[in-house]
Formats: C-alpha cells, sequence, structure tokens
C-alpha cells in the first residue's frame, strides 16, 4: 500500500471474515519405532516445527497429531471430518502405508495436500544407519500416495523439500492462500442488484452456479431495498462521510457539491444494505429513466462501492456477479482486485491499457485517488462523482471468472507490469500493462479463454496462488 493510504487505512476498518481451517496430521510407520528408538522422537519434533510454521500463517490449525497405523489414520480421519477443513495438510515424516492416510482424504470431505519435508538438505552418509536414513525417507511413499489417490478418485497435491527450504514453504503457502479463498467463497453472500446491463450476454450467470459450485449464496436485492435505506440517512451522516471521503481522495474542482453530497448519502445507505444482509460482494446494475430515484442511486454508488470495496467488500457495477468472485479471490490474499476491462492497445510501447470508470480498489493505487465530477458515464445514464487512479507500477496478475458451454466455471489469469506512461483523465481507474508480447496477440490470447468483458486486477505475480485456488475449488484453471 502507498504511503497515503496506509495513512487512512484505519478509517476503513476491513470486514472481518472466517479465517481458512487448515487440518494437520503427521505420520509413519509404527513398525519402525521399537526397531530404532531414536527415530520416534526425532519426527515428532519435525512435526512440532512444522505444526508451528502452520499456526503463523493467519489460519485456524486443527492438529490432530502423530499417526502410526491404520487405526490411528482412521480415528484422524473422523477429527479433520469434524473440524470442517478447508485443506487438510498429510505431513509424511517417514514411509508409511497408504492405508493409513487414505481415509483422512476419503472421509474429511476436504482437499488434501501432501508435504515431505527431510530434516536438512542431505544425509551423512559415511555415519548414517538405516535408522538415520528413515528420516529421510518421506518421499519414499509419495508416489504410492498418488497412484493410491488416482485409483480413488483423489485429486492429488504434494510439496517435496527439506524442514527449514523456505522455497518450499513459498510452494506450501501457496497452497495457504489458495484455502484462503476455498474459506471466502465457501462461506461468500454475494449481493445481486438490479438488473443485467442491456445485451451483455456474458455477463449473465446462472444463480445456482455459485452455490453448486463453491456452496457460496447469492442475494437477490432490489434498488428498492437500498432506496429505503437512503431514505433513513441524515444530513450529519452525509456530512460525516463527506469529511472522511475528503480525507481519503483529494477532490477535484469539477466536483459538484450536490453529487458529491449525494454519493456520501448513498454511500451510507449502502453501508447499511451491505451490514443487513451480510454481504461480502456486490454487484448492481440499474438503466433508470429520466432522472427518476433509481437512477439516482445508480449514479450515486461510485464512491460507496469504493469505500466498500476498500473495506475488503468488492462492490461493482454493470452487474458483474461473477468478476465480484474473483475480486473477492483476489482481495482474500491481500492482493486487492479493482473492477478492469481493456480500454486501448498501444503498440508503441507494447502495452496494453486497461481500467474502468465506477467503483475501484484504494490499496491498488499508485498515488492518492482522485474524486472528479463527472457530466456523463460511458454507456450509462446518470452522473455525479468518480473515482480516478493510476495503478501502482510493479507486477501485477488479472483474475477472471470464465464460464464454458456446460456452465463450468473457470479461473482464468494472467501475468503482467504496470509501467508508467501517458494516462486518460477521465474519471477512471487506468494502467498500461506490459504481457512481454504484441498486445494484439496478448488480446487474441486472453479472449479465448472465456473470461468475459471485466475481470479483477490484483497486485503481485499470483498466478501461482489461483491456479492453487482452482485446484482447491475443483474448477479449471487457464493462464495467458
Amino acid at each position: 500500500m502507498n504511503e497515503s493510504l496506509r495513512e487512512v487505512s484505519p478509517l476503513l476498518p476491513p470486514r472481518p471474515r472466517r479465517r481458512p481451517r487448515i487440518g494437520l496430521v503427521a505420520g509413519g510407520l509404527g513398525t519402525y519405532w521399537p526397531q530404532f528408538p531414536g527415530l520416534l522422537p526425532q519426527l515428532q519434533e519435525s512435526a512440532r516445527y512444522v505444526s508451528e510454521r502452520f499456526r503463523g500463517m493467519d489460519a485456524d490449525v486443527t492438529d490432530v497429531g502423530f499417526i502410526s497405523d491404520a487405526p490411528e489414520g482412521a480415528a484422524a480421519a473422523e477429527r479433520l471430518r469434524q473440524a470442517d477443513c478447508d485443506l487438510i495438510v498429510l505431513f509424511l515424516t517417514t514411509y508409511l502405508t497408504s492405508s493409513m492416510v487414505l481415509p483422512i482424504a476419503q472421509r474429511a470431505n476436504s482437499p488434501v495436500l501432501v508435504i515431505d519435508l527431510q530434516p536438512t538438505e542431505r544425509m551423512d552418509h559415511a555415519s548414517f544407519d538405516t535408522g538415520a536414513w528413515l528420516a529421510y525417507c518421506g518421499q519414499c511413499p509419495v508416489p504410492e500416495v498418488g497412484n493410491v489417490f488416482r485409483r480413488a478418485g483423489i485429486p492429488f497435491r504434494s510439496v517435496s523439500g527439506w524442514l527449514r527450504q523456505e522455497s518450499a514453504w513459498k510452494r506450501i503457502e501457496q497452497w495457504i492462500n489458495a484455502a484462503h479463498i476455498r474459506a471466502a467463497l465457501r462461506h461468500a453472500r454475494h449481493g445481486l442488484m438490479g438488473h443485467l446491463y442491456p445485451g451483455m450476454l456474458d455477463v449473465s450467470t446462472d444463480l445456482t452456479l455459485l452455490p453448486t459450485t463453491f456452496g457460496s449464496h447469492v442475494e437477490v436485492l432490489e434498488f428498492d431495498d437500498l432506496r429505503v435505506r437512503v431514505e433513513q440517512v441524515t444530513d450529519a451522516q452525509t456530512r460525516e462521510r463527506m469529511a472522511l471521503a475528503r480525507e481519503i481522495f483529494r477532490v477535484d474542482g469539477s466536483v459538484n457539491e450536490d453529487d458529491f453530497a449525494w454519493g456520501a448519502r448513498v454511500s451510507v445507505g449502502l453501508d447499511h444494505l451491505v451490514d443487513d444482509f451480510a454481504l461480502d460482494t456486490l454487484a448492481y446494475y440499474h438503466r433508470g429513466l429520466d432522472g427518476e430515484q433509481h437512477e439516482r442511486l445508480g449514479a450515486g454508488m461510485i464512491l460507496g462501492a469504493s469505500l466498500l470495496t476498500a473495506r475488503g467488500i468488492p462492490a461493482t457495477g454493470e452487474y458483474e456477479l461473477r468478476t465480484t468472485v474473483a475480486q473477492l479471490a483476489t482481495q482474500v490474499i491481500g492482493a486487492g482486485g479493482s473492477f478492469c476491462e481493456i480500454q486501448a492497445l498501444d503498440f508503441e510501447d507494447g502495452v496494453v491499457e486497461m481500467g474502468h470508470d465506477g467503483p475501484a480498489h484504494l490499496t491498488v493505487a499508485s498515488r492518492d485517488p482522485l474524486l472528479r465530477g463527472l457530466g456523463v458515464y460511458h454507456g450509462k445514464r446518470g452522473w455525479g462523482v468518480s473515482v480516478e487512479f493510476d495503478v501502482r507500477h510493479g507486477p501485477v496478475t488479472l483474475l477472471g471468472l470464465g464460464q464454458d458451454r456446460d456452465g463450468s466455471l473457470a479461473f482464468v489469469a494472467s501475468e503482467g507490469t504496470v509501467v508508467p506512461g501517458p494516462l486518460l483523465k477521465i474519471g477512471n481507474t487506468t494502467s498500461r500493462v506490459d504481457f512481454g508480447r504484441d498486445p494484439g496477440e496478448w488480446v487474441d490470447q486472453w479472449s479465448a479463454t472465456g473470461v468475459g468483458h471485466h475481470w479483477s486486477l490484483s497486485l503481485g505475480s499470483r498466478a501461482g496462488d489461483y491456479r492453487a485456488a482452482a485446484s482447491l475449488l475443483g474448477i479449471d484453471f487457464r493462464t495467458v
């Protein structure tokens, strides 16, 4: 986060969410313990280190301890089933039989990650006996477990390395980030208010698709649900919201004071709407007619929706339900996630210009965000204030939610770099993204994935996190 946004972040308290639940079980073959008395204590010490690392990952960890045979594996499976885990981690400390871990994967009804982390980089071959070697044999059962999982129809995932190898822990952390996304989408409540933007067939989404794919809930709302709450907002609350906005935004001279006050009033009403329905996201659109109340509500959404998005509650226009899902996924792993579309191509500099009018995620801004007055929104009825800034320079990852002919969903990602250059000043978030190739070729490949019109622009190189999340969610992953 840039310095100015770090200073105002206490003004925008994030929405608390259920933390991901990680199940942890370590194991080895109990036949070894009487044969090699020093082996089990060494492996249990490694298991304690692994447990400590997981407890430092912003997750609720259920550690069921160390298993040594199949009955203990079955007992661990029952405990993990009751814990309702978003991810179960099996730590193979030495050789164990696949019969010890298969019940955990079958009965717990959670995705599983197998890790095998030997004590150090290599064995001391000259001094090692069989017992010392067995502490380095965690990789030995990995192919066996992979084979049995495949035969059982269970997706297999693994990270192999050594105990304090940070590159291995970085790979493990990708799976924990993926568990954050799975936890958020499993329990999310998505608000959908208004109606489809006329003619945008790609935006249309079967409302049963999110519950059946992720387990989340879609709350269908009317603009009247917002109207009645906005009518209850007091003048004092409106002035307080305007003061908050002035602390967070630079207010351009083009902003009409009445439009600013209306946007602030709508912002307070939006907060009440989100709280009353316990929403994690909100997608909305209303065309309106001749300045009537619903049109004014639709035109006054941008300030409040941007403030909600900055608090971790993506609020997005054009009825883009699937894009708010993508924004929630990028948000919960700390990568921000701003509503985005292609604006133009710059073939001289080799970049894709992208951004959007409407709500923006303040976390991705490179400078103080600007409130700019607009006489008209492109392609939409209404007028008012819009948020403008350019995205921080450096690596970014796009994440969209595509949908196929059979209705199935897919995560679609592309990594690039935001670079400096000329930008539009029309009340949009905007950025120049270099994908390291001809921008026209990139557009062709990106469009062929089925991603749709909009997506989330997130900070950092995150394709690995989104690939892992797709695996835990059981959906396809495509990258450009």
